[in-house]
């Protein structure tokens, strides 16, 4: 049977649920309702039915979901069951803060190798990660079996080191830079522009005020 197609603005949901389900799981509660499910996470609860329903009968009528069976099953869905590296690309101001950070809350992501060209930093190792010259780049994603990476680079330096990156095998690339890379098809890349995020807030508040709710993402 044909695998399901799930929709991006799904997609990005999932991670959502997983993460307080595990937070219910952890203070004791057994079963939740999609309307409990809906005012803990800020998604209407036709949205979540309808986002668990690409994944066939999760739950119960009269009953809603088992806590511990939609952990185990988003788990496997998401991953979470084996450990992915991921490298940095970068340690400027911003690499250095994700190195902190080091999603210390997923224990299933680790950054395990970052890489800048700053003689300074390069060979040295920061918040508990080797930082490797760039010419150790393709090398070291080949030995470490990376297939993902954070770009924090300077802006004249992101579409280069993205063609290196291809070469060197890389199929997802989580760019902080405020330029649109150029990737091939089968390479998929997930733009974080944080000052467009905070200006897209700056304009709801001017315009509609603190009250208004972020709507789902649109499929």
């Amino acid at each position: 049977m044909a695998e399901t197609i799930i929709p991006k603005a799904t997609a990005k949901r999932l991670p959502l649920y997983y993460r307080y389900l595990n937070f219910l799981a952890n203070s004791g509660t057994t079963k939740v309702s999609s309307t409990e499910l809906s005012e803990a996470v800020k998604v209407d609860s036709a949205t979540i039915r309808r986002d668990f329903s690409y994944f066939g009968a999760l739950g119960k009528r009269g009953y809603g979901y088992d806590v511990a069976d939609l952990i185990k099953f988003f788990k496997k869905i998401l991953n979470q069951d084996r450990l992915t590296n991921v490298a940095l690309v970068g340690v400027g101001n911003l690499g250095h803060a994700l190195l902190n950070y080091n999603f210390r809350q997923a224990n299933n992501i680790r950054i395990s190798a970052g890489f800048d060209v700053n003689p300074e930093i390069a060979g040295t190792i920061q918040s508990g990660v080797p930082v490797y010259p760039m010419a150790e780049l393709a090398n070291q994603i080949h030995q470490q079996q990376i297939e993902i990476v954070i770009l924090t680079v300077p802006t004249d330096a992101a579409q280069t080191l993205t063609d290196e990156l291809v070469a060197a095998g890389i199929k997802g690339i989580m760019n902080f830079t405020p330029i649109r890379i150029s990737v091939p098809s089968y390479v998929r890349v997930q733009n974080v522009d944080l000052a467009t995020e905070l200006q897209t807030l700056i304009y709801f508040l001017d315009h509609y005020g603190p009250t208004l709710q972020e709507s789902p993402d649109e499929d």
